[in-house]
């Protein structure tokens, strides 16, 4: 029992340390700027090497973190995520940087998919829900904490914060979750995942993050350009999505067990897609935080259903599965801008609502699916 416990908490302390080692750099660019001698806006091509390689490998990260073994191969990502740390500490130039980042989202996107399918070892069948639940909060937890961490670190070195990222790596990679090599017959296969099931669930997590989680650089230019809020205003209106499903995530994973993923996630959906279009006719900086956390309260119950859902679609190869489904819900989030801004430039408010109607797709998706999660 007390090993188990280790586990869990080393899947949830993994959770955690993904977003914040991604998002970490966003309040250091400046520092970073000076230091290795570019502007601040070249130095947040760090946040771009990071996420590319993270979003991409997980379309077969998961298939073959589970062919190799996840424990291995956890603890061998958590190790080249720790020197690819100790590599951005130490960096003398930005093409170091750069390239430490670019190991730091390869590493990421062989422990996210594979310590959520971990669970599925861990963890009682009918305890699963909840567990995702806390799993949802950790990520929710690191994605909110990571500028503030950020922050603090700077104000002594933002090199010191890669050392901690490291050390955090380096302790994590003690208790991988359990899952041995599986060749040849046993080999986790790549068919399932090329299905109708796998489709839907990952065009929902596509329009998801895309409506909703990568929206904060639109909420952030509404406080600023239409609400006239400063910088501090606006950061603590965009908090609170995070923290919402920061304390909500275990108390949806329960919700899901009890009614049902696919259920659940449809009534996240139209919820969520409701508070996105609020928020973009908002009078003011309260008003819009007011409905941003309310719609980060929604897309955490959004997230915890699809990855429930995603957890039992391929039960031969959860960490597959899991993976390619991320890829798709990242991808989202890189595209975003690209999608959302000329909208935005044209009407605030329209922007919002095109969201919200990308969100509101995802309700006959999950209904595609039949049988409930």
């Amino acid at each position: 029992m007390r090993l188990q416990r280790v586990r869990v908490g080393a899947v949830y302390g993994g959770a955690l340390l993904g977003p914040l080692g991604g998002g970490v750099v966003a309040p250091m660019l400046p520092e970073i700027g000076r230091s290795v001698h570019v502007s601040p806006e070249a130095a947040a091509a760090s946040l771009t090497a990071y996420f590319i390689p993270f979003a991409l490998l997980q379309l077969v990260s998961g298939t073959l973190g589970e062919r190799w073994g996840r424990r291995r191969t956890v603890r061998a990502a958590y190790l080249v995520y720790a020197v690819g740390a100790v590599v951005c500490a130490a960096a003398p130039s930005f093409a170091v940087f750069l390239a430490a980042r670019a190991v730091l989202g390869t590493a990421n996107a062989f422990t996210s998919p594979l310590l959520l399918a971990g669970l599925g070892d861990i963890v009682a069948r009918d305890r699963l829900g909840r567990a995702v639940g806390v799993y949802s909060s950790c990520q929710s937890a690191g994605q909110s904490f990571a500028p503030l961490v950020g922050g603090l670190v700077v104000a002594s070195s933002w090199r010191l914060g890669f050392v901690v990222v490291a050390v955090a790596a380096g302790l994590l990679a003690f208790a991988p979750p359990p899952g041995e090599p599986r060749p040849a017959a046993s080999a986790p296969p790549w068919r399932p995942l090329v299905s109708r099931r796998m489709a839907s669930l990952s065009a929902a997590a596509f329009l998801s993050y895309t409506g909703a989680s990568a929206l904060p650089f639109m909420v952030a230019l509404y406080a600023r350009e239409e609400l006239d809020a400063g910088a501090d205003l606006t950061g603590l209106a965009l908090l609170g999505f995070g923290v919402a499903g920061l304390v909500l995530g275990a108390v949806w994973g329960r919700v899901t067990e009890r009614f049902g993923a696919r259920a659940c996630g449809a009534v996240a959906a139209v919820v969520t897609g409701v508070f996105v279009a609020v928020a973009g006719v908002s009078g003011s900086v309260g008003e819009l935080a007011l409905w941003w956390t309310l719609a980060g309260a929604g897309a955490s119950m959004l997230t915890v259903a699809l990855q429930s859902l995603t957890l039992r679609a391929v039960p031969r190869n959860r960490g597959g599965a899991l993976s390619a489904v991320s890829a798709f819900r990242f991808g989202g989030g890189a595209l975003a801008p690209l999608i959302w801004l000329p909208i935005y430039h044209v009407s605030a408010a329209a922007a919002f609502v095109a969201s919200a109607a990308s969100l509101l797709i995802v309700l006959p998706v999950l209904l595609s699916l039949g049988k409930p999660g």
